[in-house]
């Protein structure tokens, strides 16, 4: 049997990973400048990460959400602490597209209403609600197709008074990134995200801060919506929350009430995955990756800004972006197949850095002369 080809596949066997590094079948090690799309938060195969796995399997992997099972209220407990949103409610799944399906499905039961703003260059996911809400209409199958989605430029002001005003009173939700991250590292400003809360405020539709990119310290932040110092109705995690394992969630603001199975799961919120969960905010907090993840991008961001090849650097925390001249448009292969680091990219010619919040700035330098040689070897060569 075959595996189902939908995933164009980087020339590299990954075997192994430890911190931020991983290594191929010859045994040759690569930084992580990724983070396997923004999944690793603390550091591949962290040892208190993966003895609290370890204990919980040896405990009890797994029973269904029809029981209680006391260490949801811990993660519930510790997600209140580091995240600081106090009297908010939490439901866990299993991954970003899953929290954001849900966040969208709960707005509706919460409202009544059927109408979704996104933006243009989202990503929210490939389930039905959240590709629908997704700006790429290459992954919207027919069956996804529909009404219900209005799409506005990103940071436009203008725009959404003008969508307010006009389907106010139908609009569920509006759903938002901090930071898109497959829409190539684009902030939404704060003046923006305030203008959202108001007007989800006067017209009693519910905000949706997809967090599951952007989210969970990565941009120095726990939110990277927090920058605007509001509070979403909502916030969509995964990804980081789980360094790995499969593990999603809701934060859900106190208004917003439940009722017996309007929202359900089988596996979301296992024993397993909460310990996985619990094991990152532990190691976040400990070694106080937050404010750490802030003063590298400080550096990380300073030092880009002397290279004049790059255009347009940018992102907050550990979530940045910068474009490359179309003369310098295969920098990211040569980075991995010479220099064996590993980097993201967004079309056309967007570079995104996505690595652990426990980066060092000493690999943040190898990346940083990798990337220098790289370019001036580029324009010896081509001259």
């Amino acid at each position: 049997m075959k595996l189902f080809d939908v995933y164009p596949l980087q020339p590299v066997t990954i075997t192994k990973a430890s911190g931020s590094y991983v290594w191929n079948d010859a045994g040759v090690r690569y930084l992580d400048m990724y983070g396997g799309h923004a999944v690793i938060s603390i550091g591949h195969t962290h040892p208190h990460w993966v003895k609290r796995i370890e204990h919980q399997l040896e405990t009890m992997a797994f029973y269904s959400n029809s029981v209680h099972l006391p260490i949801q209220e811990e993660l519930a407990d510790k997600l209140t602490r580091l995240s600081g949103k106090d009297n908010y409610q939490v439901f866990l799944c299993n991954s970003g597209a899953e929290a954001n399906e849900n966040a969208l499905k709960l707005a509706s039961f919460h409202n009544g209403r059927k109408k979704i703003i996104a933006f243009h260059k989202s990503f929210h996911g490939r389930t039905s609600l959240a590709v629908a809400a997704t700006d790429n209409p290459s992954i919207i199958a027919p069956v996804n197709e529909t009404d219900a989605v209005i799409f506005l430029p990103l940071n436009d002001a203008q725009a959404l008074a003008d969508c307010f005003q006009q389907n106010g009173d139908a609009i569920s939700s509006v759903i938002i990134e901090g930071i898109q991250g497959v829409g190539g590292i684009r902030v939404a400003n704060n003046e923006f995200l305030q203008l959202i809360r108001r007007y989800c405020d006067q017209y009693g539709a519910v905000m949706i801060a997809d967090s599951v990119q952007c989210g969970y310290g990565r941009s120095g932040r726990f939110f990277a919506h927090d920058y605007a110092e509001i509070d979403a109705d909502i916030y969509t995690m995964a990804k980081g929350m789980g360094n790995g394992f499969p593990v999603g969630g809701l934060l859900i603001a106190p208004h917003i009430r439940p009722k017996h199975g309007m929202l359900g799961t089988t596996f979301g919120g296992n024993p397993l995955a909460c310990a996985a969960a619990l094991g990152v905010l532990e190691v976040m907090e400990s070694e106080s990756l937050i404010p750490h993840a802030l003063e590298l991008s400080n550096y990380l961001m300073e030092q880009l800004r002397k290279i004049p090849q790059l255009m347009n650097i940018r992102g907050r925390g550990l979530m940045i972006g910068f474009d490359m001249p179309p003369e310098l448009g295969t920098i990211k292969n040569r980075l991995l197949s010479e220099y064996h680091i590993f980097t993201g990219e967004a079309k056309p010619s967007v570079i995104r850095l996505l690595p652990a919040l426990s980066l060092s700035q000493a690999q943040a330098d190898d990346f940083l002369q990798a990337l220098q040689q790289a370019i001036q070897t580029h324009s010896i060569t081509t001259s």
